[in-house]
């Protein structure tokens, strides 16, 4: 019998007439996340690229994405300030250094600020 297979870019198989094929596809494991004591975290602000307006970083975090999201969440709120979580940094609109760094070692994390 035969098999066609079509892999679109990703190379992820789309179509297989073989009716014995099992579709499988790897998956990147999240890591474990650290414990507070054991985080670097880095705490940055941010102007380029976004129209001179200013942008609090935190970054090396190592662990889950649910986890850094918790964490977004309580700076968020204690920062009274929007912000987001992308390609695993916390953005804080404006700069709140001090205050996030404040907030972060009485959680108990480590956390260095970086001017």
């Amino acid at each position: 019998m035969s098999c066609q297979r079509k892999k679109n870019k990703e190379n992820i198989i789309v179509y297989s007439t073989d009716p014995d094929f099992v579709y499988f596809q790897e998956q990147e494991q999240e890591p474990q996340t650290l414990e507070k004591e054991k985080q670097n975290l880095k705490i940055f602000l941010d102007k380029k690229q976004r129209a001179g307006k200013k942008v609090t970083i935190i970054s090396n975090f190592i662990g889950k994405q649910d986890d850094l999201v918790d964490l977004s969440k309580v700076l968020k709120t204690k920062c009274s300030v929007g912000g987001s979580v992308k390609e695993g940094e916390i953005i804080l609109q404006g700069d709140f250094r001090e205050k996030v760094f404040e907030i972060l070692t009485n959680l108990g994390y480590r956390a260095k600020l970086i001017k």
